[in-house]
Protein backbone atom coordinates (compact mmCIF):
# COMPACT_ATOMS: atom_id res chain seq x y z
CA UNK A 1 0.00 0.00 0.00
CA UNK A 2 1.87 3.12 -1.23
CA UNK A 3 1.10 6.82 -1.03
CA UNK A 4 0.72 8.42 -4.52
CA UNK A 5 4.44 9.98 -3.88
CA UNK A 6 5.62 6.35 -3.32
CA UNK A 7 5.88 6.21 0.17
CA UNK A 8 4.69 3.27 2.15
CA UNK A 9 2.44 4.39 5.65
CA UNK A 10 5.00 2.77 8.69
CA UNK A 11 5.36 3.31 12.27
CA UNK A 12 8.08 2.82 14.08
CA UNK A 13 8.73 2.23 18.02
CA UNK A 14 11.37 3.59 20.86
CA UNK A 15 10.45 1.31 23.35
CA UNK A 16 11.48 2.91 27.07
CA UNK A 17 12.32 1.31 30.57
CA UNK A 18 11.76 2.65 34.10
CA UNK A 19 15.65 4.02 33.43
CA UNK A 20 14.98 5.80 30.22
CA UNK A 21 17.01 3.53 28.13
CA UNK A 22 15.53 2.37 24.74
CA UNK A 23 14.94 -0.94 23.33
CA UNK A 24 18.20 -1.85 20.67
CA UNK A 25 17.29 -4.96 18.46
CA UNK A 26 19.82 -6.37 15.94
CA UNK A 27 18.51 -7.46 13.13
CA UNK A 28 18.90 -11.07 12.16
CA UNK A 29 21.77 -12.38 10.62
CA UNK A 30 23.01 -9.00 10.36
CA UNK A 31 25.63 -6.43 12.00
CA UNK A 32 22.67 -3.86 11.95
CA UNK A 33 21.27 -2.29 14.70
CA UNK A 34 17.57 -0.58 14.82
CA UNK A 35 14.00 -0.19 16.64
CA UNK A 36 11.36 -2.09 15.81
CA UNK A 37 8.82 -0.81 13.05
CA UNK A 38 6.68 -1.74 10.48
CA UNK A 39 4.10 -1.54 7.68
CA UNK A 40 0.78 -0.23 8.35
CA UNK A 41 -2.18 -2.79 6.16
CA UNK A 42 -5.16 -1.34 4.72
CA UNK A 43 -8.11 -0.61 7.09
CA UNK A 44 -5.62 -0.25 10.27
CA UNK A 45 -4.72 3.12 12.59
CA UNK A 46 -1.66 3.85 12.84
CA UNK A 47 -1.77 2.69 16.80
CA UNK A 48 -3.16 -0.50 15.74
CA UNK A 49 -0.11 -1.18 13.38
CA UNK A 50 2.09 -0.38 16.21
CA UNK A 51 0.73 -2.56 18.78
CA UNK A 52 0.54 -5.22 16.65
CA UNK A 53 4.26 -4.63 15.41
CA UNK A 54 5.09 -4.48 19.30
CA UNK A 55 3.76 -8.36 19.53
CA UNK A 56 5.09 -9.25 16.57
CA UNK A 57 8.68 -7.91 16.74
CA UNK A 58 9.41 -7.92 20.79
CA UNK A 59 6.60 -10.04 21.96
CA UNK A 60 4.85 -7.55 24.12
CA UNK A 61 1.03 -7.04 24.59
CA UNK A 62 -0.94 -3.86 25.03
CA UNK A 63 -1.02 -3.94 28.92
CA UNK A 64 2.96 -4.22 28.88
CA UNK A 65 3.51 -0.84 27.55
CA UNK A 66 2.38 2.99 28.71
CA UNK A 67 2.08 5.02 25.34
CA UNK A 68 4.09 7.98 26.15
CA UNK A 69 3.55 10.13 22.87
CA UNK A 70 3.75 10.67 19.21
CA UNK A 71 5.39 12.04 16.12
CA UNK A 72 3.19 14.52 15.01
CA UNK A 73 3.57 14.24 11.73
CA UNK A 74 4.33 11.62 9.09
CA UNK A 75 8.42 11.39 9.43
CA UNK A 76 9.88 10.02 5.35
CA UNK A 77 12.86 7.79 3.83
CA UNK A 78 14.02 6.80 0.91
CA UNK A 79 15.05 3.46 0.22
CA UNK A 80 17.72 3.62 -2.19
CA UNK A 81 16.91 1.49 -5.67
CA UNK A 82 19.82 -1.52 -4.45
CA UNK A 83 17.59 -2.29 -1.63
CA UNK A 84 14.16 -2.30 -3.71
CA UNK A 85 13.23 -4.91 -5.49
CA UNK A 86 13.42 -4.28 -9.33
CA UNK A 87 9.17 -4.79 -9.83
CA UNK A 88 8.95 -2.00 -7.25
CA UNK A 89 11.56 0.52 -8.62
CA UNK A 90 10.01 3.45 -10.28
CA UNK A 91 7.02 2.95 -8.10
CA UNK A 92 8.59 2.77 -4.54
CA UNK A 93 10.26 5.49 -2.44
CA UNK A 94 10.29 4.72 0.79
CA UNK A 95 9.06 4.87 4.07
CA UNK A 96 6.46 7.33 5.89
CA UNK A 97 6.56 6.48 9.27
CA UNK A 98 4.55 7.90 12.64
CA UNK A 99 6.64 7.16 15.55
CA UNK A 100 5.51 6.30 18.98
CA UNK A 101 7.51 6.80 22.30
CA UNK A 102 7.07 3.45 24.55
CA UNK A 103 7.01 3.12 27.99
CA UNK A 104 7.62 -0.71 29.62
CA UNK A 105 5.52 -1.17 32.75
CA UNK A 106 6.25 -5.31 32.55
CA UNK A 107 9.45 -6.26 32.80
CA UNK A 108 12.41 -7.70 30.66
CA UNK A 109 11.34 -11.56 31.05
CA UNK A 110 8.07 -9.88 29.11
CA UNK A 111 10.40 -9.28 25.36
CA UNK A 112 10.32 -12.71 23.25
CA UNK A 113 12.10 -11.73 20.03
CA UNK A 114 10.39 -15.32 18.98
CA UNK A 115 6.53 -14.14 19.43
CA UNK A 116 6.30 -15.64 15.68
CA UNK A 117 8.01 -17.76 13.26
CA UNK A 118 9.36 -15.28 11.14
CA UNK A 119 11.55 -12.74 13.52
CA UNK A 120 12.73 -9.72 12.88
CA UNK A 121 15.48 -9.86 15.58
CA UNK A 122 18.02 -12.01 17.36
CA UNK A 123 19.46 -10.56 19.84
CA UNK A 124 18.46 -6.92 21.87
CA UNK A 125 19.86 -4.77 24.73
CA UNK A 126 18.98 -1.57 26.54
CA UNK A 127 20.44 1.26 25.41
CA UNK A 128 20.99 4.98 25.85
CA UNK A 129 18.53 7.14 25.15
CA UNK A 130 20.90 8.85 22.47
CA UNK A 131 21.62 5.94 20.26
CA UNK A 132 24.80 5.75 18.34
CA UNK A 133 23.86 5.97 14.82
CA UNK A 134 26.76 4.93 13.53
CA UNK A 135 25.04 1.07 13.76
CA UNK A 136 21.68 1.87 11.80
CA UNK A 137 21.71 1.60 8.14
CA UNK A 138 22.80 4.80 6.16
CA UNK A 139 19.02 6.06 4.47
CA UNK A 140 17.63 5.47 8.25
CA UNK A 141 19.74 7.87 9.94
CA UNK A 142 17.75 11.09 9.45
CA UNK A 143 14.20 9.84 10.73
CA UNK A 144 15.86 8.44 13.22
CA UNK A 145 17.27 11.85 14.49
CA UNK A 146 14.04 13.26 13.86
CA UNK A 147 12.32 10.81 16.18
CA UNK A 148 14.83 11.05 18.96
CA UNK A 149 14.72 14.45 18.94
CA UNK A 150 10.88 15.15 18.77
CA UNK A 151 9.89 12.81 21.38
CA UNK A 152 12.75 13.32 24.19
CA UNK A 153 10.60 16.05 25.49
CA UNK A 154 8.31 13.23 26.78
CA UNK A 155 10.86 11.60 28.42
CA UNK A 156 9.76 10.88 31.90
CA UNK A 157 11.50 11.96 34.88
CA UNK A 158 13.16 14.83 32.28
CA UNK A 159 16.73 13.10 31.69
CA UNK A 160 17.01 15.34 28.49
CA UNK A 161 20.22 16.81 29.36
CA UNK A 162 23.33 16.17 26.78
CA UNK A 163 20.88 16.53 23.87
CA UNK A 164 22.85 15.28 21.19
CA UNK A 165 23.15 12.28 19.13
CA UNK A 166 26.46 10.26 18.71
CA UNK A 167 26.48 10.51 14.85
CA UNK A 168 30.57 11.63 15.95
CA UNK A 169 31.68 9.10 18.00
CA UNK A 170 34.99 9.44 19.10
CA UNK A 171 37.46 6.55 18.87
CA UNK A 172 38.62 6.40 22.33
CA UNK A 173 35.01 5.94 23.68
CA UNK A 174 33.93 3.80 20.81
CA UNK A 175 35.98 0.57 19.66
CA UNK A 176 35.09 -0.96 16.69
CA UNK A 177 34.43 -4.78 16.54
CA UNK A 178 32.75 -7.25 14.52
CA UNK A 179 31.01 -4.92 12.10
CA UNK A 180 29.19 -3.23 15.70
CA UNK A 181 30.01 -0.32 18.02
CA UNK A 182 30.42 -1.52 21.83
CA UNK A 183 32.03 0.51 24.70
CA UNK A 184 33.25 -0.52 28.46
CA UNK A 185 34.64 -3.98 28.98
CA UNK A 186 34.61 -7.39 27.20
CA UNK A 187 31.84 -8.20 25.08
CA UNK A 188 29.74 -11.19 23.85
CA UNK A 189 30.68 -13.00 20.68
CA UNK A 190 28.64 -15.24 18.51
CA UNK A 191 29.15 -16.80 14.84
CA UNK A 192 32.18 -14.02 14.60
CA UNK A 193 30.05 -11.28 15.73
CA UNK A 194 30.05 -9.23 18.62
CA UNK A 195 27.54 -8.11 20.89
CA UNK A 196 27.91 -4.79 23.34
CA UNK A 197 27.59 -5.46 27.48
CA UNK A 198 24.43 -6.07 28.60
CA UNK A 199 23.15 -7.42 25.13
CA UNK A 200 20.81 -10.67 25.21
CA UNK A 201 21.05 -13.24 22.66
CA UNK A 202 17.67 -14.97 21.32
CA UNK A 203 18.69 -18.04 19.30
CA UNK A 204 16.57 -20.59 17.75
CA UNK A 205 15.22 -22.32 20.58
CA UNK A 206 15.58 -25.63 18.97
CA UNK A 207 19.37 -25.51 19.05
CA UNK A 208 19.39 -25.26 23.28
CA UNK A 209 21.80 -23.11 22.91
CA UNK A 210 22.60 -20.86 25.86
CA UNK A 211 25.78 -18.35 26.07
CA UNK A 212 27.54 -17.09 29.33
CA UNK A 213 29.43 -14.03 29.32
CA UNK A 214 32.89 -15.16 27.50
CA UNK A 215 31.34 -17.58 25.63
CA UNK A 216 31.23 -18.14 22.26
CA UNK A 217 28.06 -19.12 20.49
CA UNK A 218 27.55 -20.23 16.64
CA UNK A 219 24.03 -19.99 15.26
CA UNK A 220 23.22 -22.69 12.47
CA UNK A 221 23.59 -21.80 9.22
Amino acid sequence: MLDRDGFRPNVGIILLNQKNQVFWGKRIRTHSWQFPQGGIDRGESPEQAMFRELHEEVGLQPNHVRVVARTRDWLRYEVPDRYVRRDARGHYRGQKQIWYLLQLVGHDWDLNLRATSHPEFDAWRWNDYWVPLEVVVEFKRGVYQMALTELARFLPRHEQRNRYLRSGVRGRDYEQGGGLLHRHGPLLAYHGLELPPGASFDPDPQTNLKVAPGEVAHLPV
